[in-house]
């Protein structure tokens, strides 16, 4: 394993003058994509711990979701043609003793799912769930036979993690999450979970670019609905006024037209994009910590859906966002931290071919003592894998 710490002197993201940050929320379609495809991995886990006693290989994060068609207007409207969720990728079926049923536990995942987070949706009728999960490779299945609490990686990848989150990062994150909170959905019942945020700080200003639909049910009229889009800006105005910009831009959907009817405005008959408009794919979503953010250190891995015992795509994902947490919270005077982690194929998980570490101090640092206290740490978080593992195939950790 090689171990490589860099002191920089770049200013950390907070301090440059340009910031871009994107957040998809619960509504939109790579975000669904994202959540559900984990959700599977998660309860494929569960039932390979049940009946042998360990996950056993799969990698369910090759999602699609097809768009729908539907007519739509100010009072509401109907379903064309439903969605469709393509459940893809490698997954075992077990033996012969014990065969898992693994269509009948991704298409029940998925109903799940949809009924919790997308209340408009009826998903035995408005979606079609076509699970399309073959058996895995012999090579890489053969992992998951050898002995050992610490699997070999089954990819050769690279992640990437940060922290802490900017106040850019922040309010971009949090704006997503209040307009889909239930006590937001209860004051403003008209809005749609399909929320998209995309925020750049210039300097000390933030300008917010805003977009979410208006449900056509509660929408009687292009006048009712510019009303209502009048109030909710206010309410999201209000509660970013709190938070430490100079100035605060809001634009809320921003092709609206007045006088187009319903060409001219924003509504949704389902409260998803998915419905009609967009289609969407695991690993276009968010990062792992919640956000897209332009201006940081990113991998190339969808950490959704992948196995969570011997996939780094997955695991070192969200463990060097762990990493950079940790180190920045317990070594005195950074600023900023990244960590990238290299793994190898068929190498142990918790022996990474490259650990980085760039730490940005905010004063005259020394270097023998931050590279003490931040190999103890990465250490830890080492010799922790086999127990953090097991907190992922229980899904105790997000991914999107």
């Amino acid at each position: 394993m090689h171990k490589t710490i860099e002191i920089s002197n770049r200013a950390p993201v907070a301090e440059q003058a340009v910031e871009i940050v994107e957040r998809k929320g619960t509504g939109h379609p790579d975000y669904i994509c994202d959540a559900v495809m984990e959700r599977i991995s998660v309860a494929l886990s569960r039932e390979y711990l049940k009946r042998f006693g360990t996950v056993l290989h799969h990698n369910t994060d090759k999602g699609l979701l097809v768009a729908g068609q539907v007519v739509k207007g100010f009072g509401g409207g109907k379903v064309i043609k439903p969605m469709e969720l393509i459940v893809g990728d490698r997954a075992s079926y077990g033996t012969g003793r014990s065969r898992v049923p693994v269509a009948e536990i991704a298409r029940e995942t998925v109903f799940s799912w949809f009924r919790e987070n997308l209340p408009h949706i009826d998903p035995k009728k408005h979606l079609k769930v076509r699970v399309v999960l073959q058996p895995g490779s012999v090579e890489l299945a053969g992992i998951f036979a050898r002995r050992g609490r610490v699997r070999g990686a089954n990819d050769t990848s690279a992640a990437a993690g940060y922290a802490p989150l900017t106040p850019t990062e922040q309010a971009v994150f949090a704006t997503e999450r209040l307009i889909n909170s239930p006590a937001f959905k209860l004051r403003f019942p008209e809005t749609g979970e399909d929320v998209k945020v995309m925020g750049v700080r210039r300097g000390r200003e933030l300008d917010l670019t805003l977009a979410c639909p208006l449900m056509a049910s509660l929408i009687d009229s292009e006048r009712a609905y510019f009303r209502k889009k009048r109030e909710i800006h206010a309410a999201v105005m209000e509660f970013l006024s709190t938070r430490p910009f100079s100035k605060v831009n809001l634009n809320f959907n921003s092709l609206d037209a007045k006088g187009q009817g319903t060409r001219g405005v924003y509504i949704s008959l389902l409260g998803t994009s998915a419905e009609d408009a967009d289609s969407g794919q695991v690993g276009r979503g968010n990062r792992v910590n919640g956000v897209i953010s332009l201006n940081r250190p990113m991998g190339t891995e969808a950490a959704a859906g992948k196995n969570p015992v011997s996939h780094v795509g997955k695991i070192y994902s969200i463990l060097s966002h762990q990493m950079a947490n940790e180190i920045y919270e317990r070594v005195e005077g950074l600023k900023e931290v990244s960590v990238w982690l290299l793994s190898e194929i068929g190498r142990p998980i918790n022996e990474p071919k490259q650990v980085y570490v760039e730490v940005r101090p905010g004063k005259k640092p020394l270097k023998a003592r931050i590279t003490r206290n931040v190999w103890r740490i990465i250490d830890e978080f080492l010799l922790s894998i086999p127990a953090f593992t097991e907190e992922l195939s229980r899904g105790e950790h997000p991914v999107c």
